[in-house]
């Protein structure tokens, strides 16, 4: 029985038997073939989805979230408090909950999708609206968790980091190496950091031949890294990464030039596009964010990115099975859909309505 990201890799995390686990099962998600995101990029490729969305909050935060909040209680913490753009303060409350503890969310006011927002009430966190954007929320977090007892579970506390790094264990134990590729959407910057982490740890652990190209997204209009500087005003209806000043900027940067890869920008419309894709073709709902990994894939596909790309010798398993000599790329898709119903409603148009009658209904069929 699977028990969690701790419990499957205690051996690679910060933790002791005094460790009080604090857990919902997260982790042990699918990685999809992506049969027709696969056709787009080209052949000779391979395109894996890693469907964080089915972690128990909805989205990838919940491996990092597990170890904070275990940590936290370890140390003898009451009080825990995060800013978020949604899924951080939906799985910190969930984890906090579950705990006993007491956790604050400070939110950037009108810019967090209703379905992230409920999941933080219902588990009765303290939501606080802050009429700024998320950097200013999380400055404030920094200034009231370093003044007072209260533990900061965003992604700088590097225990949601170690649980996050578990997501690259998955990848390689799935595909029986490391990819070639790993696409990552980049907002905060804390899981590109986290998953090379991991790629890096599995190698040394002889678990893992190899080492992917880490390629990561940010949206066009809250692309710091991308531009080189903060951007004060950030928007992307991808509100997920709609952060203009990454507290992980650094350590994506190390990621990018250490695994030889690159960090670009998505516009709205191919996120969107992406979307789109994902649920007509691949039956995968995401949040808009989520789909930035594939719109970047499909971006540098039609540059011809990936035709020149020379695949490791011991690249194993996959559809084309031990040596097929296929270019894997996996991409990471962050969130469920249903944390923004609000854009999956306004992306589709309305249900025909026709009396209920036979031939009304086949007519509307078209047969």
């Amino acid at each position: 029985m699977w028990k969690g990201v701790i419990e499957e890799y205690r051996k690679f995390l910060p933790v002791t038997d005094k460790t009080p686990v604090v857990t919902l099962n997260e982790g042990n998600t699918p990685l999809v073939y992506a049969c027709h995101v696969s056709s787009l990029v080209g052949e000779g490729v391979e395109v894996y989805l890693k469907y964080e969305g089915l972690n128990p909050t909805g989205s990838f935060k919940d491996r990092g979230m597990t170890m904070a909040i275990s940590k936290a209680i370890e140390e003898g913490s009451k009080f825990v408090m995060c800013a978020s753009t949604g899924n951080t303060s939906a799985s910190a409350a969930a984890y906090s909950a579950r705990a006993g503890l007491k956790c604050v969310v400070l939110i950037p006011e009108g810019a967090i999708a209703l379905g992230k927002l409920s999941q933080a009430m219902i588990h009765n966190a303290k939501v606080i609206a802050v009429k700024g954007n998320f950097d200013d929320a999380l400055n404030l977090v920094r200034e009231i968790t370093d003044k007072y007892p209260i533990t900061l579970v965003n992604s700088i506390n590097p225990y949601r980091i170690e649980g996050q790094k578990t997501g690259a264990f998955e990848i390689c134990d799935s595909l029986g190496d490391a990819p070639d590729f790993h696409a990552i959407p980049v907002g905060n910057a804390g899981n590109i950091t986290a998953y090379w982490k991991g790629y890096k740890e599995y190698k040394a652990a002889k678990k893992a031949t190899k080492l992917p190209k880490m390629l990561g997204f940010q949206a066009e209009g809250a692309a710091p890294i991308v531009l080189g500087h903060p951007v004060k005003d950030p928007h992307t209806i991808a509100t997920a990464i709609k952060i203009g000043n990454p507290a992980s900027w650094k350590q994506a940067e190390a990621a990018r030039d250490e695994s030889g890869g690159l960090i670009d920008m998505v516009t709205d419309d191919e996120i969107l596009a992406a979307y789109k894709l994902l649920a007509a073709k691949e039956g995968v709902f995401v949040e808009p964010a989520s789909a930035a990994s594939v719109a970047g894939v499909l971006k540098l596909a039609k540059k011809g990115y990936f035709k020149g790309a020379r695949v490791h010798p011991s690249t194993s398993l996959g559809t084309g099975g031990p040596g097929s000599g296929k270019i894997k790329i996996v991409c990471i898709l962050t969130g469920h859909g249903l944390k923004d119903p609000d854009r999956a409603i306004a992306s589709v148009s309305k249900p025909a309505v026709v009396e209920a009658k036979l031939d009304a209904v086949l007519k509307e069929i078209g047969i």
